[in-house]
């Protein structure tokens, strides 16, 4: 399955890059870019489907390898996607 949209710039916080393993966020772009949001509620997952359509901000919320949620982000107007700890927000 191929990208759904474009990601734009690739950007993460420093606390993100610190903690999370770089295989656990290219395993994490690559889910997000094909529309796999990961553990997203139903009312999430949803909107990230009309936002694929209507073009608004995406949301993704995955786990890495010792357990740590994180976040992925994708700009409205596509330009930048960002990677981050809920508590970066």
């Amino acid at each position: 399955m191929g990208c759904k949209f474009a990601l734009g710039r690739l950007v993460i916080t420093s606390v993100a890059l610190e903690t999370l393993h770089p295989e656990d966020v290219h395993a994490a772009l690559q889910r997000h870019a094909v529309g796999d949001w990961g553990e997203v509620c139903e009312a999430d997952r949803e909107e990230n489907e009309l936002s694929l359509e209507q073009g608004f901000r995406l949301l993704s919320v995955y786990r890495d390898r010792n357990g740590c949620k994180f976040w992925i982000i994708t700009e409205a107007d596509r330009s930048a996607t960002t990677i981050l700890l809920p508590e970066d927000y």
